[in-house]
């Protein structure tokens, strides 16, 4: 099932929540195990034994071996069983092999691919997807830090709508990153959406020239503004947003944001979600930045968990639309075109 999901790369854990002792994970509905081999190396692998189906993250790891809870059967890295101790003259065969995928570490979150084959999303390379950039990554003059996870009851897909949505700000985080009534002296209304433009690009689309009136548009905010935003769909359920204030409105000089959302598709309709903020800082306050997006996350997500259905409708005519939802459209439209049916309807 999923065949196409199942060939982009998802986040499933933090990197330093996969330490000594197995980790149970989940993603597309596929159980997983996470453990770290003898190099320190991130294992996941389907969370079962191949012997008689035992949960492998209820064992442990000894001497860079993961052992099963039941019979103690031992497996390399490679997914090799390599022991079993009911039977110490034994040595086992090349089918006896646990469920081994891939992995990687970016962005201080683990990431899986749990089928590599095929050319889902690049029909003219014919590889399978890259792991989903955050250029931001690379700006030496951001700092970064992770936020989350939050496990919310809804779709990957309803969240990263809403992620890319303006025209909600000046009522689920009204007196935050919106307001209905701009300040004495400004022109124009306060929740209004100006027109922007959005594009596909080779790894999903871009929406530019975005503004949006906030009072508080970041933890160093000091004057209501007008902040231009910028918004870049990555994969089907990873996507970045760029703000730049006004300089008259931060108290520091030049800052700058970016924020990157990770989600970790659990079930057709839950999922678990990650925020990477890059921010142009040299000392921030980590628990004020995380207090900040912890505040402005839990105000969408009540909110998320009640839209109906909580899979995302992709035919056109399934929900409404105006010129203001025009990045939710074309989001819609790439996940039906990438063939994407896990959380949709």
């Amino acid at each position: 099932m999923y065949p196409v999901e199942r060939q982009h790369w998802h986040p499933v854990a933090a990197c330093a929540d996969v330490g000594a002792a197995p980790l149970a994970a989940l993603l597309l509905t596929q159980p997983l195990v996470l453990w770290r081999d003898a190099s320190g190396t991130v294992q996941a692998w389907a969370d079962q034994c191949p012997h008689r189906g035992a949960r492998l993250s209820l064992g442990r790891v000894c001497q860079g071996r993961l052992e099963c809870p039941y019979h103690g059967w031992q497996f390399e890295a490679s997914g090799q069983c390599v022991q079993v101790p009911a039977l110490p003259a034994f040595t086992p065969p090349a089918s006896y092999q646990a469920q081994v995928f891939q992995t990687r570490e970016q962005s201080g979150l683990v990431w899986v691919r749990l089928d590599s084959a095929g050319s889902a999303g690049s029909a003219e390379s014919g590889a399978a997807p890259a792991l989903p950039q955050f250029d931001a990554e690379a700006d030496a003059e951001l700092h970064k830090l992770n936020c989350g996870p939050y496990e919310v009851a809804t779709s990957a897909g309803r969240i990263v709508e809403n992620f890319l949505d303006m025209a909600h700000f000046g009522f689920i985080h009204e007196g935050w990153l919106g307001m209905r009534q701009l300040p004495d002296g400004a022109v124009g209304q306060a929740t209004e959406i100006p027109p922007y433009q959005v594009e596909a690009t080779p790894q999903g689309l871009r929406a530019t020239g975005c503004r949006a009136w906030q009072p508080r548009s970041s933890v160093h905010a000091t004057a209501v503004a007008q902040i231009d935003y910028s918004y870049e769909v990555t994969a089907p359920f990873a996507a970045v947003l760029t703000k730049v204030p006004p300089a008259h409105s931060v108290a520091l000089p030049a800052f700058r944001e970016s924020i990157g959302l990770f989600i970790c598709p659990l079930t057709p309709e839950t999922s678990r979600v990650w925020f990477r903020l890059a921010v142009a800082d040299a000392a921030p306050d980590e628990a004020a930045l995380r207090a900040f997006q912890d505040a402005i996350f839990l105000q969408d997500k009540p909110v998320l968990e009640s839209q109906s259905p909580r899979l995302l409708p992709l035919a056109p005519r399934a929900e409404l639309h105006t010129a203001a939802d025009k990045t939710s459209v074309a989001y819609r439209r790439y996940l039906s075109q990438l063939g994407i049916t896990f959380g949709v309807c």
